[in-house]
């Protein structure tokens, strides 16, 4: 919503001042077909040729849910943080054993099915089941474990900004391709040197539309798409961080209430559930 928002808000100050100024619109209308063709063209396909086909899925992924609201809210922080309080309460309980049929089938188990918007995220729960599994093995101390997870965090972080560098160097190549089709305006333009002035005006005109057209799509539609990708990537870091956090203190020997509230420390503030909302949402879960 706020994307749309701020186009609409963008090019209406752009365009409105323009015409204000007694700005012609029918130049830029008549020479938006070609001039797009050739920016989009060209930007495509250095696109295609600049990327991995799985960078570009994820890209087009990843600008698809521009438009869409964060899922990385409190009420997301709150059933993830009664999960790892109820499952670190039942291995505390009942030892780690009990809670290895909740390991190795949480599509099944009471407890992740409990917190369902979690419970049924994929890579959460691979997440949290796979360290869970090492716990479990007794194979491995914290400082292995908490190494593994920052190998792992480390490579989603890495995958995960992957579209976030194409779309951005998509931005940074937009300029340039609008110099390019506005040059090529400019060489058709020189090959008319006969036409009356008006009529060598309005192409050359129509030429520097492209490069106008070139920098608004870089700075005003890609530039903030790439950034808006940015910061969710850094959303769906902090969960993980999250879940890391809450099981390191946990295997240091803290009880379940206190190593809930370690992993809630880590989360952004604004998403952040305060001490007492997490020990109501806990409790009124049991």
């Amino acid at each position: 919503m706020f994307v749309i928002i701020g186009w609409v808000v963008a090019l209406a100050c752009i365009f409105g001042v323009y015409l204000v100024h007694g700005g012609n619109m029918g130049v830029i209308l008549k020479a938006l077909p070609f001039e797009m063709t050739t920016i989009f063209g060209a930007a495509i396909g250095a696109f295609l040729v600049n990327n991995q086909m799985k960078v570009v899925k994820a890209s087009v992924a990843g600008l698809a849910g521009c438009f869409k609201g964060s899922k990385y809210n409190k009420a997301r922080y709150l059933e993830l943080l009664a999960l790892m309080y109820d499952i670190l309460q039942k291995a505390r309980k009942e030892g780690l054993m009990s809670i290895e049929k909740d390991v190795e089938d949480p599509h099944s188990s009471p407890l992740f099915q409990k917190y369902p918007t979690v419970g049924n995220d994929h890579h959460v729960t691979e997440f949290v089941t796979d360290y869970l599994r090492m716990m479990v093995s007794g194979n491995l101390n914290a400082h292995e474990i908490e190494s593994l997870m920052d190998s792992e965090i480390e490579t989603h972080h890495q995958e995960a900004h992957a579209p976030v560098a194409a779309v951005q160097r998509l931005a940074g190549g937009l300029p340039a391709f609008g110099i390019v089709a506005a040059v090529l305006g400019v060489v058709n333009t020189m090959g008319s040197v006969g036409q009356p002035p008006a009529v060598l005006g309005g192409m050359i005109g129509s030429a520097l539309v492209g490069t106008f057209l070139g920098i608004l799509l870089a700075y005003a539609f890609a530039e903030p798409l790439a950034g808006l990708m940015e910061q969710k990537v850094e959303e769906a870091g902090k969960e993980l961080l999250c879940i890391k956090t809450t099981l390191l203190a946990s295997m240091q020997g803290y009880a379940p209430q206190v190593a809930i509230e370690f992993g809630r420390k880590v989360l952004f503030s604004p998403d952040r559930p305060t001490f007492s909302e997490l020990e109501g949402h806990v409790k009124g879960k049991k």
